[in-house]
């Protein structure tokens, strides 16, 4: 089997935050050839990638190129920026997919991208501090802290085995990550800190919705899809007891009662039968 029909076999099988990570990576390994072989025969750093796809801190040259508010996510400075990114990628999709389905992972995942994008654009309009600063938004963070930040107010105390030596609740960990992006604001990366905090805000309304029974993602994607008209059909349809109703608030409470498990004990404690359940729902 040759190396790249090895690397597909792999992205078949993976699930969608290795996915996610394949593309980011395929992408940087995409640029990173591009500007060696550009500076191979110019002697001068190529800015395409860049100057096209990153997020601009200008309105106007934001409204040049308004793709730039998805495309930036894929994009990273270099290869630490890009290698932390993954890392924490790989270890949030583990537990956010334990729990939720890969439908609500890949929501959360895009409108991070797009609340990060919007809090980094209005932070460089309207707040004094960054009035004679320019700077462009790259890198996967905002969607990433997105969906563990909504996934740690899903279920806060899920507990998180950290080196295979000790065990903290889930919360903790991304407090503290949630204080260092604060702290880091009048630093150097003042923009990408914006970028974290409007994924997190994204990730955090998002779960206490979902927590009520009300799934926002799905009115804020649908925003994003062109919708064709239907023609309207007339059905008649039997009245039937209100089994499903039934049905879907006997299930909603199942969930709930093993997340409060979780919060309690932790994932591990779960029986084979409630982590069975969980899955075949989270796929749905």
């Amino acid at each position: 089997m040759s190396l790249l029909s090895e690397i597909k076999t792999k992205y078949d099988l993976a699930d969608i935050s290795i996915k996610l990570i394949f593309i980011n990576v395929g992408i940087f390994a995409i640029i990173a050839i591009y500007n060696a072989i550009y500076y191979s025969f110019s002697s001068e750093t190529a800015t395409f990638f860049t100057d096209y796809f990153s997020l601009p801190d200008d309105l106007g040259d934001f409204l040049y190129r308004p793709w730039s508010i998805i495309t930036y996510a894929f994009l990273h400075a270099g290869f630490m920026h890009l290698l932390g990114n993954v890392i924490v990628l790989f270890f949030t999709g583990r537990i956010f997919l334990n729990l939720l389905s890969v439908k609500h992972f890949l929501n959360y995942y895009f409108l991070g991208i797009v609340f990060g994008g919007l809090l980094f654009l209005l932070s460089y309009n309207l707040l004094p501090a960054f009035k004679n600063e320019g700077a462009i938004l790259v890198g996967a963070s905002a969607a990433i802290f997105s969906t563990l930040v909504g996934i740690t107010t899903y279920a806060p105390n899920y507990e998180v085995r950290l080196f295979g030596v000790f065990t903290l609740k889930l919360w903790i960990i991304t407090t503290f990550l949630l204080i260092a992006f604060i702290a880091g604001i009048p630093g150097p990366n003042s923009g990408g800190e914006f970028a974290h905090l409007g994924g997190a805000f994204l990730g955090y309304i998002y779960s206490l919705q979902l927590k009520k029974g009300n799934d926002i993602g799905v009115m804020l994607m649908s925003l994003f899809k062109s919708k064709k008209q239907k023609p309207l059909k007339t059905v008649y349809k039997k009245s039937k007891p209100e089994t499903s109703s039934q049905n879907d608030s006997g299930k909603q409470r199942r969930i709930d009662d093993i997340l409060d498990k979780i919060s309690k004990s932790g994932y591990e404690t779960l029986t084979k039968e409630e982590k069975d359940f969980l899955f075949s729902v989270r796929k749905k």
